[in-house]
């Protein structure tokens, strides 16, 4: 057999399955189709005469339907071609692969020791030092931009228990929160007691500090926004003495704070990810990069092996740049009260662009092949390394590793070179992630998205609604500048990846925009309801079909969906709701701040969010009980929407009840919108009258919100 026969008959590492139900699916979309165009035949062709009750309402209405029409198009560009990705992790361990498996480096980032506490990083750091997978091939590198002596100095607890750790994961095969010896509990206990209580009193023990080198670095002048860069070793996994009690290897751990001076651009979490990747290509310079957030531990000690079947692929594995694993919470409740699973997001939707060749990098639990974040356009004539970390080090020492690296994490390393442009992640935008995906595709290489049976990752879900909607705000505003930048899909996209990897993208890109008819059908159909001005077909018209079409299939479809993937009844009515919330309030003022800044009236920022609650609010969480308790703009807004259309709707009952069968078919669909919307916000009604906890609305909240509504609903009156 030749050489070549030889290599066609190695079987593949992975396959790629089309998902069931395409033809069925397309069919539903082509009826949706034909009602919505209906729909904008009838408002096009009834638009009121100049002068008349309700023209304005009628015309706004309109476009918002046709806005809301054309997102629809596009959100089928994710269901169009699903596509699931299956490994063969046991075809990786035959002999042919065994020795030949590449290093892999893995980035944590971590910003603030209050809102990310010290214990929860380390969590995560073991659950990663503890794979499955050859230790000398294995560096951990923990980025620290908060530059804390308290992260640091969890970090060197870690590293001490970790000789006791890992062995006993691999001999018991459990993972962090299975503990389950009495004696490595007790242990571990020990060890959070000592962090949390250095934690509590702000510093670490002078006593502590001189048994280590590494708190030289910080002096009194140091600030987390002015501080040298600090690269420290704390177990150089490529000695030979570098054990666990079982003496086997350990893998390398890394810590890096990066310099940071006022005046500088420090660019947030991309520019803590670029020094990441300079730092580690002077110490283990492995070719594929994990990254992962603070707070995202490792739930399965073999996923590494199951990216790797995509890279290693003899076909297809040379043009993988990443391969993207869902972004899963442990703290999920029953009903997912605040929409956190995202379960047609991560098992439809992402699975739907990768069939594009468009999956999405979300930031977290993503494989990298680190050409591709160097900014390398695709070559067939590339090759993952195989070099060990020992050939990459050259027989330096730790101190003479530490010192070369230093100065790839200094401020002015980057000044005249292409990083955050070409090279690493993208500067100038707070999702860096999706911006950075979209560029590697359009060097032609291709992502993999890949949803195991079993979470690989698992992260701590937002627990208020505070938290919820920021984080949200956070991630539109910055999609949203994407869109409106020369990175838009359409542009830098052109010619590069497919339509449907392009539309896949805006159906993200687009969330700040969404934010304009959905508030314009929360408000105008309520108003016109108290003014007696109808915006919709009667009941009893041919004209009323097309729009009870549409809303009772695609309403049916994102039940199914949700049921269909693993969701329940009461969690997706939560996700109805969260979607009203989320759009009339964190997508609403993410476009605002997108149109200020193109302005030139402020600029971008990066809000972080808390990762811990106290015990009220966890309890409440755990309940399924929705956070309020601020008299935050955000629930002033949903409080005003949710008075406006309960009055509406009790308007729109009480006329309907005194004037007979033609004002119920004339004003039917209005009262239905109002009263949907009155279903959806119970929770804000019973956290107005009925609860007395510290999480319900304040009564300031209360107050201003009933006098808004009420002066919108009488004003168009007199």
């Amino acid at each position: 057999m030749s050489a070549k026969n030889g290599e066609e008959d190695v079987p593949p590492l992975f396959v790629t399955k089309a998902a069931k139900g395409r033809a069925a699916h397309r069919l539903l979309c082509f009826t949706i189709m034909v009602g919505i165009v209906l729909i904008w035949v009838y408002r096009l062709g009834r638009i009121p005469g100049a002068g008349r009750p309700g023209r304005y309402a009628w015309v706004g209405v309109f476009v918002s339907e046709v806005l809301f029409g054309l997102y629809w198009v596009i959100t089928q560009a994710c269901r169009w071609r699903v596509v699931y990705r299956y490994p063969f992790r046991d075809r990786l361990s035959s002999t042919r692969y065994k020795d030949k498996l590449p290093a892999v480096d893995v980035f944590v980032c971590t910003a603030d020791p209050m809102l990310e506490p010290p214990i929860l990083v380390i969590n995560t750091v073991l659950s990663i030092m503890s794979y499955n997978y050859p230790p000398e091939k294995l560096g951990v590198y923990l980025s620290d931009d908060g530059c804390s002596e308290l992260t640091f100095y969890a970090l060197l607890e870690a590293s001490e228990f970790s000789k006791y750790w890992i062995p006993f994961c691999k001999n018991y095969n459990v993972e962090l929160e299975l503990l389950k010896s009495i004696l490595v509990r007790t242990m571990y206990e020990d060890m959070k007691r000592r962090i949390e209580s250095a934690g509590q009193k702000g510093c670490v023990l002078q006593e502590i500090k001189d048994r280590h080198k590494g708190f030289l670095e910080w002096g009194s002048k140091i600030t987390k926004q002015d501080h040298q860069s600090i690269v420290q070793i704390l177990i150089d996994g490529w000695n030979s003495k570098a054990t666990d009690i079982d003496e086997n290897r350990l893998p390398t751990l890394v810590y890096l704070s990066r310099e940071k001076r006022p005046g500088w651009a420090h660019n947030f979490k991309a520019g803590s990810m670029n020094s990441l990747i300079r730092v580690s290509s002077e110490i283990s310079n492995s070719p594929i990069i994990l990254n992962l957030d603070c707070d995202m531990y490792s739930n399965d000690p073999n996923a590494i092996q199951d990216a790797l079947c995509f890279f290693l692929d003899k076909k297809q594995g040379q043009q993988i740049s990443y391969v993207q694993y869902p972004q899963c919470f442990r703290n999920v409740t029953e009903n997912d009260i605040y929409a956190n699973a995202s379960c047609a997001t991560f098992k439809i939707e992402l699975a739907g662009l990768d069939g594009f060749g468009g999956a999405l990098y979300i930031g977290t639990g993503c494989f990298h092949r680190r050409e591709s974040l160097l900014g390398k356009v695709y070559s067939k004539d590339h090759r993952l390394e195989l070099q060990s970390v020992e050939d990459n080090i050259k027989g330096r020492t730790v101190e003479e590793l530490e010192a070369a690296s230093k100065p790839l994490a200094d401020c002015r390393y980057e000044n005249g070179t292409l990083w955050g442009e070409e090279m690493g992640l993208v500067y100038g935008y707070p999702v860096e992630d999706i911006v950075t995906g979209l560029t590697i595709q359009c060097r032609g290489w291709n992502p993999v998205y890949y949803n195991p049976s079993k979470n690989a990752f698992l992260g701590v879900a937002p627990t208020t609604l505070d938290i919820a909607l920021i984080q949200f705000k956070r991630w539109s505003e910055g999609m949203f500048q994407i869109f409106f930048s020369k990175y838009c899909p359409f542009i830098h996209g052109h010619g590069k990846i497919k339509m449907g990897a392009q539309m896949g993208y805006c159906i993200y890109l687009l969330w700040a925009l969404l934010s304009l008819p959905t508030l314009c059908y929360s408000v105008v159909p309520a108003l016109c309801l108290v003014q007696n001005v109808p915006l919709f077909p009667k009941v009893s018209s041919w004209w009323f079909i097309p729009f009870a079409y549409v809303f009772a299939a695609k309403t049916a479809y994102s039940l199914v969906e949700e049921l269909t993937c693993g969701g329940t009844l009461q969690g997706w009515w939560n996700l109805q709701r969260m979607w009203l919330f989320r759009r009339t309030t964190s997508y609403f003022f993410a476009f605002i701040d997108t149109v200020s800044k193109h302005l030139g009236l402020s600029e971008t920022s990066f809000a972080l969010t808390a990762k811990v609650v106290d015990d009220e609010v966890r309890k409440r969480y755990e309940k399924e009980i929705i956070e309020f308790g601020s008299s935050s703009i955000v629930h002033l807004m949903i409080s005003t929407l949710a008075f406006l259309n309960l009055f509406s709707f009790g308007y729109g009952i009480k006329n309907a009840v005194f004037s007979g069968a033609e004002a119920l078919s004339e004003f039917m669909p209005q009262i239905i919108v109002s009263g949907l919307i009155v279903m959806v916000n119970y929770p804000v009604y019973e956290a107005f009258f009925i609860r007395r906890d510290k999480g319900s609305i304040p009564s300031s909240v209360v107050f201003k919100s009933v006098a808004i509504a009420s002066v919108a609903c009488l004003i168009p009156i007199y």
